[in-house]
């Protein structure tokens, strides 16, 4: 008799794909039921975790063994654990928290745009209004800037670093789409002669402004509402920090932003620019490659970029140089350009 091969066609794959959303919902209730932190504080059983959770046994029974199922819990003799990235990043009592993102992740602009794949990808762009992102959206990313901020610890410190922020010298930094404000939060703490203009959306710079004076440095961060493509930026920066924005755009409206920010740099300034940058290939690693599917759904014309498309339009902008920085144990890398 055969040995039935490995690769045997099978639809699972499919089934999984298709019904996506069930592990979307399942850790959107465990997060808002505090199941991760219930567990990590001692309640093992679907009984324990019931009363702590305030849910039917029966209901915390189901949702956890799910969840065991999808590898964020374990389960042994009827007692639940919890899996290294649950423990790290699903318990409340955990520095690295990020329970709060499914604020912004699942938020209806996101699943609309999604819910109108089908004619995104026949426009080649969002079937949502305003897909432009150069208007005010106070609902989007207020959001963003109240939940997303937890996961910028790693990132915020790299570029930092990748700027020797901890030297003692005074430095003058531009924040463009600073939203919570940690990246320039980040270059401040390093260094007490570090000066920070964080420009956003009015409404986005008070959860800034908030952020900034919870980390003692009120009086060395300033406030600049309003367009990065409009208002005036200044001059004399020893550095501008362009972070989650450029995939927003086209490469011709990237390229006249970076133009802009060119003109604010001084002499050796340089533009650190945050982004999921793909492969040649725009198929790995998945996470950046498959960014350009979320700017597909939700933008008029933006995408995840290639280093080689970045180095053009930065270069386009008057860039001399362009090197590339993975960020460690993120799927994110860090373009510093100089001027």
């Amino acid at each position: 008799m055969a040995t039935p091969s490995v690769n045997r066609p099978t639809p699972e794959r499919i089934f999984d794909g298709l019904r996506a959303f069930q592990l979307s919902a399942a850790l959107k209730a465990a997060i808002e039921l505090e199941i991760f932190t219930a567990i990590a504080e001692g309640a093992t059983d679907s009984a324990a975790i019931a009363r702590r959770a305030g849910t039917a046994e029966r209901g915390a029974r189901i949702l956890c063994d799910y969840l065991t199922i999808q590898g964020f819990l374990t389960k042994e003799s009827g007692k639940y654990g919890l899996a290294p990235d649950a423990q790290i990043f699903l318990n409340k009592h955990s520095p690295a928290y990020l329970g709060g993102v499914f604020g912004f992740l699942c938020s209806p602009p996101q699943r609309q745009g999604f819910e109108s794949l089908t004619e995104a990808v026949r426009r080649g762009g969002t079937a949502l209004k305003n897909g432009d992102n150069t208007q005010e959206n106070d609902v989007l990313w207020i959001e963003f800037a109240r939940t997303m901020a937890p996961l910028t610890a790693i990132s915020a410190g790299f570029m930092a670093d990748l700027l020797d922020a901890s030297s003692a010298r005074p430095f003058k930094v531009l924040d463009i789409a600073a939203s919570h404000g940690q990246f320039g939060i980040a270059i401040a703490r390093r260094n007490p002669l570090a000066r920070i203009v964080a420009l956003d959306w009015p409404n986005v710079l008070r959860v800034a402004q908030e952020n900034a004076n919870a980390a003692g440095l009120g009086d060395r961060y300033s406030l600049l509402p309003g367009s990065a493509f409009e208002v005036d930026l200044g001059s004399g920066y020893d550095a501008v920090l362009v972070t989650n924005l450029l995939h927003h755009f086209d490469p011709p409206t990237c390229e006249r932003l970076m133009r802009r920010v060119h003109a604010a740099l001084k002499p050796g300034g340089k533009a650190l620019t945050l982004e999921f940058v793909p492969n040649e290939d725009r198929i790995s690693p998945p996470m950046a490659a498959g960014f350009s599917l979320v700017m597909l759904a939700s933008t008029d014309s933006g995408d995840a970029y290639t280093f080689a498309e970045y180095e053009k339009m930065f270069r386009n902008a008057g860039f001399a140089r362009t090197t590339l920085h993975p960020v460690p144990d993120m799927p994110q890398q860090v373009l510093v350009s100089e001027k």
